[in-house]
């Protein structure tokens, strides 16, 4: 067996259990594809966003085509195709927020929030586009481009947002959801959006894919819609786009159905005919004119909210509270309707009446109290048998406000609106209007609030109802309408149904031509039912609405309470439920409640701190509202000065388009230099700060969508450099046209130059919209930090973890991009947010240099010697070599000087052989003093030594040392013995010209101070000039001196990949920080990536090596870290350990000692004591565990009883008690 699959837009034939095949042609992510069974339901969910996404390319298309003056329709059609996409989505947006994601957030937490954000964001996007539209300056270029823009940067939002959930959510929901769940899931995501919307959904959907997956569609939605013919049959109609006439004929008119059509059940009557209602009076009815029918919303409205705020006042003298989760259902259940109640006026009544009349701010109103009172009951459900009296006072306050509010508005509209709707418009078009007034709701909810309303109604008043509702409805509605009218008998509390009686006729036997148009017979009337409790529409399901107001004893569920089953008789009408409003999904209505807040398209849509996102926010916000400045804060300073960036990339890339060379070359290093600066931040939160948040518990999953937008960004920068590389080539052959034409070229090279003109305007606007995709995908990305995470750093990180993730981020950034990104940022704040920032910095590293580092590069140096490199990879660097995660040279070269060794020493070396001989105990006391005494002077001795031969130099320039120095004579390759370099440097203190400092300090007594150095020598030129990373003569043509060059330490270096470490204030060996190398804040040192989690010791470097006494900070040889966290040369570290194995510090072993101790244990297993020493024990300390215990006597070994250990101290004999061991 095989099922059709969609693969790179056409049909593939694959096995029908185990996998889906990839859609990537179609925008779909191959991954998500592959990830999503065939069978699966999640599956509709990729054709809706292949729908979206074509709709998506076309808009933006005709947008581009209007911006590049080709033909691309007027402004008028673009704006309808706004709109149309704009509805669609934010219905596809609010289902996602209502059903799939609180569904999905129960199962695996931290995931659906961050896609409602987004969802947000898309709104004002669209908001945004809108204002555009509605813009005077229509026939302007600048407009349309900016139009242009508008749409691409909604395309790549929207698209990106989507593969984004096809590569994180949809896998997740195949994973966690059964088959049988993914169909609930998706059929109440269908439910969830408004009927009058999926009438033009389903049908574009179905038009937007091809026939084959439009084939595999209609199998997916038929294991997806329950097994009722009725709800099927509706569900198809609508992809199908049915559309018969505009309005409906009653039965008895209709010449197409004759009077036998219809299968007669009992004695030819259809069981919904009541005998005591066989006909509906028009006259009655007449008298009650349609738009009437508002006046009873209005009456069940206020109520309901009667009872609601009763049953608080009840509450609030019993103190009984135990009931309070259902009285907050019911609350929501009226929430509900009062908001969609709203958007139907808002939408459908009041505009077709005036548009004038608007009561968009008291819907708003209203809004907003309903949530606050959601928020009191959660508040007092949150605190159960600790709710004080206040709380029940503020929940009866907060219910007759709101009924208050509510009358007053009904009050308002009864005065205003329905006279004139009675006045001017008939009642055919009365009920129109009304019909579409029920048809803004989902049909989740209209099964609700059908029995609700009509339970409320007098029999009269119902019959009505019913009558105005069939005959508003389309004929292509048939089905639909019978379902309406089934559900609202429903609430007729004698049970009758008042069907067939409200319109003359059977539902079933209008339904009957729907049927024979749609392809199929239902055999009998709609609401029949059989002896054996079978039905023909399967499985029935019951959501009886009579509620008894007041009585908050029923049974409930999202607002929908069901009645007993015997309340069902052979006289109610017997039609199916869709089954969406008792699932055990988990399926909140506090989603809906928040998804429903945002249906109404008002001139602005809420902010991201609004309700809509409280899961987190309304716990975030105590927290976040006492502005108290957190070390984590200035890190997400940096998204202030990234968004003034991008407004500079928003706003001047419309200039592009001038051809201006020089506004170009600025343009793109600005670009640059963002995408740069934007990358180090996003590596830092990827690499630390994202894995902070992940490592608590309650907060896996929550970074995991922000990752995949820095790819997407990524991928955003680089297109944007390609497309900028681009358009400079494109002005070099425009310049070189220019050159041609004035030269008289021919009119073949003026075609060509308008050719390349075209196309250097088609690129400048496609960067244009790429520019303004890059600042919305980021501005964005950056408030949904600020949002959903930022406040989490307060809630789960103390101070101190702060601090050192402070520490770390910084730690791994390295001098030149703290050199370009300190003015960066803090020409984007304020003086007293510049002072906050630098001060959280200089307390994350008070242990380092890095003052000492700023204020020589911030105060110090100017922007013509900041650092330099010549090579685009690289980052200026010098000497002092660490090795501290790798052994060096496993041999031991004991160093043995003579006196000629003794004249070459630097200064650290001589001090070094000074305290040798001051220790060597074997030495006479008046042969040490001698030694000691020439070895102080032997500076002195080799300086006259020097002069002495020099006074025989006829040239005086071999004085200064003014001749190149050579580093492989043979080969002519300038340098000296240590470091390959074109240059000489030349030493403040003395004026000599040397090859390196360590040059200088073998020949002097004085050490050189390299960073006073301000003059160099070319040995190229041999000119003095001042110090550079290329030689100004004129004659050596910008020779570089080395490969790479540091202003800070006047370093040159022309073999070895070097970094400077501003926080050593040195240069290192090494790629650089972030690369291979990290400095530890705490340690004050830098060490390789993959000591990331070592033993810290404060400042453990600045300290003397414990067997040479040689400084470490500043030492030029490798260096070695021990597990206790102290540090010695490699060198020492290699002689120390051929005798002992514990730190001469802290006394703890160097490394692992298991074969040792085991050699030892053995040893002491087979030595035996004499009789007078083997029942003694002694009191011992454990240099490894710092424990003390009880060991049996032995003059060397006593081993710890707590670790094993060997390396232990006696600190007690006991000389009177046996040892017990």
């Amino acid at each position: 067996m095989a099922t059709p699959g969609i693969q790179n837009g056409s049909v593939s034939v694959i096995a029908a259990a185990p996998m889906m095949a990839p859609v990537d042609q179609n925008g779909h992510s191959a991954a998500a594809a592959a990830a999503v069974k065939l069978s699966s339901p999640i599956r509709i969910f990729l054709f809706f966003h292949k729908a979206i996404r074509a709709e998506l390319d076309g808009l933006h298309r005709t947008a581009l085509a209007m911006a590049t003056n080709r033909s691309g329709g007027d402004i008028k059609q673009l704006a309808e195709k706004c709109h149309f996409l704009r509805s669609i989505y934010k219905h596809h947006c609010n289902a996602e927020d209502e059903v799939i994601f609180p569904a999905l957030d129960i199962r695996v937490k931290n995931v659906a929030q961050t896609y409602s954000l987004e969802h947000e964001g898309e709104s004002v996007l669209f908001d945004q586009l809108f204002t555009l539209l509605g813009n005077d300056m229509i026939n302007e270029e600048s407009y349309k481009r900016e139009l242009a823009s508008c749409t691409g940067a909604l395309q790549t939002s929207i698209s990106q947002h989507m593969s984004k959930e096809e590569e994180q959510v949809f896998p997740l929901l195949k994973e966690k959801f059964s088959f049988e769940e993914q169909a609930s899931l998706v059929w109440q995501f269908l439910c969830s959006i408004p009927v009058n919307m999926m009438a033009e959904f389903l049908p574009w959907l179905s038009s937007s894919i091809s026939p084959d997956e439009r084939q595999d569609m209609r199998k997916c939605l038929h294991r997806i819609i329950p097994d009722e013919k009725l709800l099927q049959q509706i569900i198809f109609n609508w992809m199908d786009g049915v559309k018969m006439s505009n309005k409906r004929k009653r039965c008895e008119d209709d010449p197409r159905i004759p009077s036998d059509s219809v299968n007669p059940t009992v004695n030819g009557q259809c069981p919904c005919e009541s005998p005591r209602l066989s006909t509906c009076n028009d006259s009655k009815c007449s008298l009650h004119l349609p738009v009437d029918d508002i006046l009873h919303w209005h009456k069940a409205i206020e109520k309901e909210l009667n009872d609601i705020a009763e049953a608080a006042r009840n509450i609030k003298l019993t103190g009984d509270f135990s009931d309070l989760s259902t009285f907050n259902r019911r609350l929501q259940f009226i929430a509900e309707v009062c908001i969609f109640h709203s958007i139907a006026e808002d939408k459908v009544i009041f505009p077709a009446v005036d548009a004038e009349i608007s009561f968009v701010e008291e819907h708003a109103e209203e809004e907003s109290e309903f949530h606050k009172f959601r928020c009191l009951i959660e508040s007092i459900e949150t605190a159960g048998a600790n709710s004080s009296a206040e709380f029940y006072s503020e929940l009866c306050s907060q219910a007759d406000h709101i009924m208050e509010t509510v009358k007053k508005h009904f009050l308002n509209e009864e005065n205003q609106v329905i006279p004139l709707a009675r006045k001017h418009f008939s009642p055919e078009r009365q009920r129109e209007l009304l019909y579409r007034s029920l048809c803004v709701m989902p049909l989740r909810l209209i099964e609700c609030v059908l029995p609700w309303l009509v339970g409320s109604l007098s029999k009269e008043e119902a019959r009505c109802f019913l009558y105005n509702m069939n005959m508003a409805a389309p004929v292509s509605d048939t089905a639909l309408v019978t379902l309406f009218s089934g559900w609202a008998c429903k609430g007729l509390p004698t049970g009758i149904c008042l069907s067939s009686s409200a319109t003359s006729c059977c539902p079933a036997k209008e339904l009957k031509v729907e049927q024979e148009h749609f392809g199929r017979s239902f055999g009998s009337c709609a609401c029949a039912s059989t002896s054996d409790d079978s039905t023909t529409f399967g499985q029935v399901r019951k959501c009886v609405m009579t509620i008894k107001l007041g009585n908050l004893a029923s049974t409930q569920s999202n607002g929908c309470i069901e009645s007993s089953k015997d309340f069902l008789t052979n006289q109610s009408c017997w039609v199916p439920g869709l089954g969406v409003n008792s699932n055990s999904l988990g399926v909140s209505s506090l989603a809906a409640a928040k998804s429903l807040r945002s249906l109404s398209f008002g001139p602005s849509a809420p902010s991201l701190k609004s309700s809509l996102f409280n899961w987190e926010a309304d716990n975030n916000s105590s927290s976040s509202s006492g502005h108290v400045t957190r070390p984590i804060d200035n890190i997400f300073k940096f998204h202030k000065a990234i968004r003034k960036d991008l407004e500079f990339l928003d706003v001047e890339s419309g200039k592009l388009g001038d051809c201006d060379e020089t506004f170009l070359r600025q343009f793109s290093g600005r670009f640059r230099l963002l995408w740069g600066l934007y990358r180090a931040h996003s590596n830092a939160e990827d690499d630390i700060v994202f894995p902070a948040l992940e490592s608590k518990e309650t907060l896996h999953n929550v970074s995991h969508s922000y990752t995949l937008d820095h790819k997407q960004e990524e991928e955003l920068f680089e297109d944007i450099s390609s497309a900028l590389s681009d358009l400079s080539q494109l002005h070099e052959n425009l310049n070189a046209k220019n050159v041609t034409g004035n030269s008289g070229g021919s009119s073949s090279s003026s075609l060509g130059h308008a050719d390349y003109l075209k196309k250097y305007n088609e690129l400048a606007t496609k960067i244009q919209g790429m520019c303004k995709s890059i600042k919305v995908t980021l501005d964005h990305h950056v408030i949904r930090e600020e949002v959903e995470l930022w406040p989490l750093f307060d809630k789960y990180f103390p101070v101190e973890e702060q601090d050192k993730l402070v520490g770390r981020i910084i730690g791994t950034t390295g001098a030149e991009v703290l050199q370009s990104m300190l003015p960066w940022v803090t020409s984007a704040l304020t003086q007293e947010e510049q002072n906050k920032m630098m001060d959280t910095w200089k307390h994350a590293t008070k242990n380092t240099m890095f003052s000492e580092w700023l204020n020589e590069w911030w105060e110090g140096t100017s922007a013509e010697s900041s650092q330099v490199s010549t090579s685009e990879n690289n980052i200026p660097q010098e000497n002092n070599e660490y090795d501290l995660h790798e052994s060096v040279d496993q041999s031991d070269h004991t160093f043995k000087p003579g006196w000629k060794d003794i004249f070459r020493m630097n200064q650290n070396e001589l001090e070094s052989e000074i305290r040798k001989v001051s220790r060597d105990s074997t030495l006479d006391p008046r042969r040490k003093a001698y030694l000691i005494q020439n070895l102080m002077t032997s500076r002195w001795i080799a300086s006259q030594q020097k002069i002495s031969q020099s006074d025989e130099v006829d040239d005086g320039k071999d004085l200064l040392g003014h001749s190149p120095s050579f580093r492989d004579a043979d080969k002519q390759i300038f340098g000296c013995e240590h470091y390959k370099r074109n240059c000489k440097l030349r030493a403040a203190c003395c004026g000599k010209l040397v090859a390196c400092r360590f040059c200088h300090d073998e020949v002097s007594d004085h050490s050189m101070d390299r960073k006073a150095t301000s003059e160099m020598m070319c040995m190229n030129c041999l000119q003095v000039q001042p110090v550079g990373p290329v030689c100004i003569t004129p004659s050596c043509n910008g020779l570089s001196m080395a490969k790479y060059y540091c202003s800070s330490c006047r370093f040159f270096d022309d073999e070895r990949e070097v970094y400077h470490c501003p926080f050593c204030n040195l240069c290192r060996v090494g790629k650089g920080l972030g690369i291979d190398f990290f400095h530890c804040m705490t340690c004050n040192c830098c060490l390789g990536m993959k000591l990331v989690n070592h033993k810290c010791r404060e400042k453990g470097l600045e300290t003397n090596c414990p067997i040479c006494c040689d400084f470490l900070f500043t030492s030029s040889t490798a260096v070695r870290a021990l597990p206790c966290g102290h540090y010695m040369h490699s060198a020492c570290f290699q002689a120390y350990a051929c005798t002992h194995y514990i730190c001469p510090i802290c006394s703890k072993s160097m490394g692992d000692m298991s074969v040792y101790f085991g050699m030892l244990d053995a040893l002491m297993a087979s030595e035996v004591l004499p009789e007078e020493y083997r029942d003694r024990c002694q009191d011992i300390l454990c240099n490894d565990c710092d424990r003390k215990g009880i060991a049996p006597f032995h003059w060397l070994y006593h081993k710890c009883g707590s670790c094993g250990s060997y390396n232990t101290r006696v600190i007690k004999v006991d000389r009177d008690h046996n040892c017990i061991t």
